[in-house]
């Protein structure tokens, strides 16, 4: 019987998506938590704080391969750490590590603890694969809904490459089929859009009509976007869902015009 697989993460937007694909390809999946809860039929759910380490030894006891996939907006580098640390003493075969497009260009909080939990794992004892995904549609989605709220709009000046959050989920199922990689091909969306192109279809596909202003984004962060920096670059994979079926999906069809 192959040794479960441990996923960190599993009950929010991908980790939803990866654990059901685990499972159709046979593997004995574990969520990893902070809290007790009842368990969905053929999951085991395990109760560590991977800021604090607690819990986290037993949580891998066993464990063949790790998918680490919890995050949040501050503390990925000390979680990864922690993780990293416990699953070295466990002796796991195999760390599967999603990051963020850009983690090594971007002058922000968010991509620099990415970035120090990429190199938790990379200098590590335990065989390891990185994936880096450009932000999510749904990120996207959130992020204009709050833009469209003001009367008058703000557009930030800058692109997104948004990828579909299923894309993510296929191709990690894929990675934690096959063995350690390293840093493998970035994985983005199918194509770049200004922000001003993805408020556009936001509006259209509410009905809506907002006057719009132009946001200049201050600092090294606002140099960055503007030179794209936080765009994968032309060896990268790229999804196959784009931003407008994803809107078509969850707010009914979009304009096509431009």
């Amino acid at each position: 019987m192959n040794a479960p697989v441990l996923v960190t993460g599993g009950t929010g937007t991908l980790g939803s998506l990866v654990v059901p694909l685990l499972r159709e390809a046979g593997h004995e999946v574990r969520l990893l938590t902070r809290g007790s809860r009842p368990a969905p039929e053929g999951l085991a759910h395990v109760r560590a704080d991977l800021r604090t380490g607690e819990g986290i030894d037993p949580a891998l006891e066993g464990v063949g391969t790790v998918l680490h996939l919890a995050g949040g907006p501050k503390g990925d580098d000390v979680a990864t750490r922690n993780l990293v640390a416990a699953a070295e003493r466990a002796g796991v075969g195999h760390l599967l590590l999603i990051s963020v497009v850009a983690a090594d260009r971007v002058p922000l909080g968010y991509f620099r603890a990415k970035l120090g939990a990429e190199r938790a794992v990379q200098e590590s004892a335990v065989p390891w694969t990185v994936l880096r995904a450009a932000q999510f549609h749904d990120l996207a989605l959130t992020a204009v809904r709050a833009l469209a709220k003001a009367p008058l709009v703000p557009v930030p000046g800058l692109r997104w490459e948004s990828v579909d959050a299923r894309d993510v989920a296929e191709r990690l199922a894929a990675l934690a089929a096959g063995g350690p990689a390293g840093r493998v091909a970035d994985l983005a969306g199918p194509e770049v859009l200004p922000m001003a192109d993805l408020l556009r279809t936001y509006l259209e596909a509410r009905g809506v009509r907002r006057p719009t202003v132009p946001l200049r984004i201050p600092g090294a962060a606002g140099r960055a976007y503007r030179a794209g920096e936080n765009l994968a670059g032309p060896d990268a994979d790229r999804g196959t869902r784009t931003w407008a079926a994803f809107l078509a999906e969850h707010l009914g069809a979009v304009s096509s015009r431009r």
